[in-house]
């Protein structure tokens, strides 16, 4: 695999990197630099400047919206965006249902959803995950049953990302009890606003309403706004989870992550010199680098393997594992190179606290990162049910 960027390339990755010095907005490099938490408005606010530019879905087809960029384009993108750290975009649109609206959804669904996406007019959350219905997400319990032209839905949802902001959702239900696990569940479009859905937030250990429960009552849903086929959408599930888990492998943002936590390291103390230079953290960084490479060059095979026109395979769950386990080590560095700085925000400041800040800006985030990125190796599956999907896919086990 030829690693060199084309003359083409470093053209590319200047006009990349020209944009976003030229356009990425100053007050949320300002919100990012003080550690404040986002609001709707301010994911929305990158996603739109991007919608204009018609660089906002990198990985869709040209004619459904996407850039027609090559591998290597997007790779680019992806580090130049980390580099300038920027706001992430929301995946749930983007990277998960509209993939699986324009590839099994009706010349309908394709014509209403897919344009709200790109422009963010529809922000998205993801209702699959139940309690008891987690890594064995087949047994899910939320039932739709049919109604003439509409589906009526009961059940509940939990670990429900951003539902607090969300104006559509895509569901796993149970349309047919009596079937196998895997073969009676339906993939439904819902309107957040709907009569009978209450989110209730659930709050992390690092103190942020990220998560929700979310409850279904008699909520009215369209038969047009099912995906597939009834009972087969276990097909549309696994598809989305295989794109879901490729994004959560996040390299271009480990790669600056370790940046950071190497100039934190620089800068803190130990004894009399710099704690980068201790042995045992220095071996730890170093063990970091050397992962990281590693999977960076598999993530790009897989880019630019033989099935990339396909959509991701069983190498995504290779991905969510060395990319989910990195970057919790990654917050573990940055935690340990803080010190006793970190500690004040263990329990993580909420509106209306009047504690002042302790210790220098990069200290701030450190601890409540580190507690919500413990969830970086259950989501999109937990890791060890990817490995079983890499001893029965890859391994033939």
């Amino acid at each position: 695999m030829d690693m060199e960027f084309s003359p083409e390339d470093l053209a590319f990755q200047q006009e990349v990197r020209d944009f976003i010095a030229e356009n990425y907005p100053a007050e949320l490099r300002e919100k990012q630099d003080e550690g404040e938490e986002m609001s709707k408005e301010d994911f929305l606010v990158w996603h739109k400047i991007l919608h204009k530019k018609g660089w906002i879905a990198p990985a869709w087809p040209v004619e459904y919206g996407g850039t027609g960029w090559t591998p290597t384009q997007r790779f680019i993108w992806s580090e130049e965006s980390a580099r300038a750290d920027c706001i992430r975009l929301m995946p749930f649109g983007l990277a998960m249902v509209g993939p699986v609206i324009y590839t099994f959804g009706t010349p309908e669904q394709k014509a209403h959803f897919l344009p709200r996406i790109l422009s963010g007019e529809d922000w998205w959350c993801q209702g699959y995950s139940e309690p008891g219905s987690g890594s064995d997400l087949a047994s899910l319990r939320t039932t739709a049953v049919r109604d003439g032209d509409d589906y009526i839905v009961n059940g509940q949802k939990t670990w429900t990302t951003l539902a607090q902001h969300a104006d559509w959702g895509f569901f796993l239900v149970r349309t047919d009890k009596d079937a196998k696990q895997q073969e009676g569940i339906s993939f439904l479009l819902i309107d957040m606003k709907s009569p009978g859905i209450t989110v209730r937030p659930i709050i992390t250990l690092g103190g942020e309403h990220e998560v929700n429960e979310v409850w279904l009552e008699d909520v009215r849903v369209p038969v047009a706004n099912r995906v597939y086929e009834e009972n087969k959408g276990w097909t549309c599930a696994k598809f989305l989870l295989a794109h879901e888990r490729t994004g959560i492998a996040g390299v271009a943002a480990s790669k600056r992550g370790i940046e950071k936590v190497k100039a934190i390291a620089r800068t803190e103390v130990d004894g009399d010199k710099p704690l980068l230079a201790n042995a045992f953290f220095k071996r730890k960084v170093a063990e970091l680098e050397v992962d990281l490479a590693a999977l960076e060059l598999t993530e790009l095979r897989s880019l630019a393997g033989p099935n990339a026109g396909r959509g991701p395979g069983p190498e995504s769950s290779l991905l969510k594992i060395k990319g989910s386990e990195i970057q919790q080590r990654l917050t573990e560095l940055s935690l340990e190179a803080v010190g006793h700085y970190g500690a004040p925000y263990f329990r993580g400041f909420g509106e209306g606290d009047n504690e002042h800040p302790i210790g220098p800006d990069y200290a701030h985030r450190a601890a409540p990162t580190y507690f919500n990125m413990r969830k970086t190796t259950i989501y999109g599956g937990s890791n060890e049910i990817q490995r079983n999907i890499i001893a029965k896919m890859v391994l033939g086990l």
